[in-house]
């Protein structure tokens, strides 16, 4: 019988390095709801640039659109609410994707909680007291995201 996903997540990591790349998997997806979110107000506010540009106009005024890859000549009439549309859809997607994450955030903190993971600084930075006074505790030490910039 095949295990569940909830079961899967659930399971216990049986060695540090397990951890640490569980961890790394979690921040890797917390960075690509980040890209995807930035990326999506972008084209909300590229919708609003034509929105603004547009509504003032005569809405018999020819206008161009590009649908699929293909330029085609519309009305201003036509194209505003189908512009203003897709903005709202795009506003409803950015809405949930701040909650995934929320989520992913809180599912992140419990992971380092659970685990006692600890960030190691850059080389050159300096550590701070707390983590010196927590010296006797177990945990795992991952290293910092994206080293690689």
């Amino acid at each position: 019988m095949a295990t569940s996903r909830a079961e899967r997540d659930q399971k216990e990591y049986v060695n540090e390095q397990a951890v640490a790349n569980k961890f790394a998997d979690m921040r890797s997806e917390l960075n690509q709801i980040y890209s995807k979110i930035t990326e999506l107000e972008m084209e909300a506010s590229e919708h609003s640039l034509v929105i603004n540009a547009i509504q003032p106009l005569d809405p018999s005024r020819r206008c161009y659109r590009m649908i699929g890859g293909v330029l085609v000549e519309r009305t201003i009439k036509e194209v505003l609410p189908a512009v203003q549309r897709n903005k709202e859809g795009i506003e409803e997607v950015i809405a949930r994707l701040n909650e995934a994450l929320e989520k992913k955030k809180k599912e992140i903190s419990d992971f380092e909680a659970k685990y006692k993971i600890r960030i190691r600084k850059e080389q050159g930075e300096e550590t701070d007291d707390s983590a010196r006074k927590e010296g006797t505790a177990q945990g795992v030490l991952v290293g910092p995201a994206g080293g690689s910039g």
